[in-house]
């Protein structure tokens, strides 16, 4: 028998849709929620290696994300110099295993929506624009009260609520996510026919320069630079402070610079980071995903460690009879993990901050290797 039959996730992010369908197709109750009124997604685009694809496989959505991402197997150095020279095309590591591609770019949006429509089919309990209020636990269960005035009693909670976790700081895990000192500047936009993979531009006057496929016609570019309050800006503003930006590129990118028109496909944010040293759970309530760790997207790992923590949470929640056994076989299994990703993140922020390009293939050949087996 399963270690327990009814489950809320709070958060329809990627850790906390994942967590919906594993459970749920192994006969558990889910009820989903999110403080989000619908689908919408922040962001413009996604970068899914190896490791993420192998769960969406496992999630049965693949095929989905295959048709409406844009795989690709390489990845491009160029230079920040008038023609934007391509210094080396590396073989990437296909870390999900030889028939799954290395990496597939998606619009952020398109992956929130297969997620969602892939766990309510599965048989969760969908609901949006709800937030908790309080929860309380005894030994056999949790109660959970929400803001619109229902309430719920279940086995166990999983907070996969993002980097601002309601979750977090009512069971009393008091971490919170750090600035990294670096802001980053993104844009959804046409593809240029030239664009058939990830290129990136180190130097310059901002840290990276850089832009991925997400479909057939499309791809977000994104610029690093200094962390600075750009809050203040204007849509409009922020519009011309990329664009400013992106003069300093070249090669695809002066067709990509002339395609950013639309100042309401812009978005800035900054990096952060975190992770809870030690066990994620208080009781029956745990946090996954960016609300238990978090890394710049400099590795492009974030989604895919969210993924494994739901895979492997789902594996031994429905594996084991005994709640208590779960949580030490899932610190074991995650905590070390999430730790090395997050550590190689931040080694290439301090690089860059320093203005040292370091051995970035090589800290990438690293994790690639860390991630390459099965969580």
């Amino acid at each position: 028998m399963p270690a327990i039959s009814s489950v809320l996730v709070i958060g329809a992010g990627t850790a906390g849709t994942a967590t919906a369908i594993l459970l749920a197709e192994r006969g558990v109750s889910v009820d989903l929620v999110d403080a989000k009124p619908d689908l919408a997604a922040l962001g413009s685009g996604i970068t899914l290696q190896g490791n993420a694809l192998r769960v969406l496989r496992d999630l049965g959505v693949w095929e989905q994300v295959r048709t409406e991402g844009f795989g690709y197997d390489t990845l491009g150095l160029r230079a920040p110099d008038p023609a934007g020279t391509l210094l080396v095309e590396l073989e990437d590591h296909r870390t999900g295993g030889p028939d799954l591609p290395a990496t597939v770019g998606m619009y952020r949006p398109a992956l929130a929506r297969i997620l969602v429509e892939r766990a309510a089919a599965a048989g969760a309990k969908v609901r949006f624009g709800v937030t908790p209020s309080s929860l309380e636990q005894d030994e056999a269960g949790v109660d959970v009260a929400f803001a619109d005035g229902s309430h719920g009693r279940y086995d166990l909670v999983v907070g996969a609520d993002g980097l601002r976790s309601w979750t977090r700081r009512a069971i009393g895990i008091e971490v919170e996510p750090e600035p990294v000192g670096m802001g980053i500047w993104r844009a959804f936009t046409r593809r240029p026919a030239e664009v058939t993979r990830t290129d990136l531009f180190y130097g310059g006057p901002s840290y990276i320069a850089g832009y991925c496929p997400t479909s057939p016609d499309s791809l977000y570019a994104y610029i690093v630079e200094p962390a600075q309050d750009r809050a203040d800006l204007s849509p409009a503003e922020g519009l011309a402070v990329m664009r400013e930006l992106a003069e300093a590129y070249h090669g695809p990118w002066d067709e990509i610079r002339a395609s950013l028109t639309d100042a309401e496909r812009v978005n800035h944010t900054h990096f952060e980071s975190h992770v809870v040293d030690g066990p994620w759970n208080r009781g029956r309530v745990v946090i996954i995903g960016d609300a238990a760790h978090s890394c710049p997207p400099t590795m492009a790992q974030g989604a895919a460690q969210a993924l494994e923590d739901a895979a492997v949470l789902a594996e031994l929640l429905t594996g084991l009879d005994d709640l208590d056994a779960v949580w030490p076989a899932f610190t074991e299994r995650r905590l070390p993990r999430a730790k090395a990703v997050v550590e190689a993140s931040l080694q290439l922020c301090t690089w860059l901050k320093a203005h040292e390009r370091g051995d970035v293939p090589g800290l990438m050949a690293r994790v690639a290797t860390l991630v390459t087996q099965p969580a």
